[in-house]
């Protein structure tokens, strides 16, 4: 069984090692002292940990897309008819081409918050560590 250390699980998380020994304090995500008395956290429960904690719209919008990240707006260049829209979402940076108008319109600016809304059909997903490559058509 895969198992993480504090610093681990925080990273992978995107929170800081004292928020995970916190909420392992708390009784919120479980965890055992290794051999050594290092707390880990089975891969399990920190899978169930962090999908307990996927933010949802919170406005009551139905959408099929799944994949929302928040993040702030660190950077809009605009020419006559498109814009490169970059947000920083966590450790994520995730850039966005659309019209001027759109940009535009939402206000787009550094340091305006926004959440980007992904909908893929080729998701390309890698294992660190491993040389293959598994993607989804």
């Amino acid at each position: 069984m895969t198992t993480f250390r504090i610093s681990e699980a925080a990273a992978l998380l995107g929170v800081s090692s004292d928020t995970v020994r916190r909420w392992v304090d708390a009784g919120r995500l479980a965890a055992v002292r290794d051999e050594h008395g290092h707390r880990q956290i089975s891969g399990a429960d920190l899978a169930a940990f962090a999908r307990s904690q996927v933010e949802t719209t919170g406005d009551g919008r139905r959408s099929s897309a799944r994949n929302r990240f928040r993040g702030i707006v660190t950077e809009v260049v605009r020419d006559a008819v498109m814009a490169q829209v970059e947000i920083a979402a966590g450790p994520f940076r995730v850039v966005s081409l659309m019209s001027r108008q759109a940009a535009d319109e939402l206000g787009l600016e550094a340091g305006v918050v926004a959440v980007a809304v992904i909908k893929s059909t080729n998701v390309v997903v890698e294992i660190p560590g491993h040389e293959r490559v598994v993607t989804t058509p």
